[in-house]
């Protein structure tokens, strides 16, 4: 990794790492608790990761299982998790919390491409205005002569470079989303 491209590549990653954090939320048939990591709950006034507070499981392929270890915090949870947009309504039987995943309907399924879709276009955009922030970084340096007319040139191809294999590891990800919640 050439020097100058190094803080760009950093933030580059970071955005790919912000759509994997996007994508485990939108569930694709099967449970898994990483649709539960945007849920919060107000536990004593501090709003707390269901993670932090209960053991959560998956017993069955379309089930996932809540353990709180307050158990006073059993209704804080269901009414944290009907709040959110997961769209799935808990059972709570009095220790613990069920959540059942119901077979994703056609609709739900393009529904849900289309979000994969919406956070994949974000993501480039974040890619391309990183790329668009050093290109000016670049111009800048080769105006105050720190850089020449031809590093400058090798720079920006560098980025472009760069820039490109971001972009087609964003389509990777969105296409292999696409495909776990296309599966039946």
């Amino acid at each position: 990794m050439k020097a100058h491209l190094k803080p760009y590549d950093e933030k580059m990653t970071k955005t790919l790492d912000s759509l994997n954090y996007n994508f485990a939320g939108i569930r694709a048939g099967r449970a898994t608790a990483a649709v539960l990591d945007k849920v919060t709950v107000d536990y004593y006034g501090v709003p707390t990761a269901i993670s932090s507070m209960a053991a959560v499981s998956v017993p069955e392929p379309r089930m996932l299982l809540i353990q709180p270890w307050d158990k006073s915090t059993l209704k804080s949870i269901e009414k944290a998790i009907m709040a959110s947009d997961i769209g799935i309504n808990p059972n709570n039987d009095g220790s613990a919390i069920r959540l059942m995943f119901p077979p994703l309907t056609e609709e739900r399924r393009k529904e849900l491409s289309k979000k994969v879709s919406k956070y994949g276009e974000e993501a480039k955009i974040a890619i391309r205005s990183i790329r668009r922030d050093a290109n000016e970084k670049y111009k800048a340096m080769k105006k105050s002569t720190e850089i020449t007319e031809d590093d400058l040139k090798i720079y920006e191809d560098d980025l472009q470079k760069l820039t490109d294999k971001y972009i087609k590891d964003i389509d990777k990800m969105c296409e292999n989303k696409e495909k776990e919640i296309m599966e039946i």
